[in-house]
């Protein structure tokens, strides 16, 4: 069995098994490949190393373009939130409820809350979003 790396006219990734290089020939000649994404029957075959997994570990499997830049546009939110806002800690809740009813200056804050306490913020009127952004990393996010 023979496992290729394919990429459509459109630059969508995909993979294919063939049971072997005519197999796979034969069926692009016969435009009987089509990309899972856009349905293109333009398909050629891209670049692979050969994957020898003798250790026993296994590797991450290959990132999408999709999923990498949904990976970039999250980690580029998490650097604006972390710059634009005050780390105010296990104190979230009752930061937030002083902003709210105006007894502390109003700011961009950011810190832990539990479901509960996201609950009772939100009966109270107080408008928060959870964003799972792990600590604050000693050093710049890169």
């Amino acid at each position: 069995m023979k496992v290729y790396n394919l990429h459509c006219s459109n630059k969508h990734s995909f993979e294919g098994w063939f049971s072997s290089e005519e197999d796979f020939r034969s069926q692009c000649e016969g435009k009987r490949i089509q990309c899972p994404v856009c349905e293109s029957d333009s398909v050629t075959r891209v670049p692979s190393a050969p994957r020898l997994n003798l250790s026993g570990a296994s590797t991450p499997p290959e990132v999408s373009q999709a999923a990498q830049a949904m990976l970039e546009k999250w980690t580029e939110l998490a650097r604006h939130v972390v710059a634009n806002t005050e780390d105010v800690g296990d104190a979230f809740p009752e930061e937030a409820r002083k902003i709210h009813y105006k007894e502390t200056p109003e700011r961009a804050i950011r810190g832990v809350a539990t479901t509960s306490e996201r609950e009772a913020l939100a009966d109270e009127g107080i408008e928060v979003v959870a964003l799972p952004i792990p600590a604050t990393p000693k050093s710049p996010l890169h």
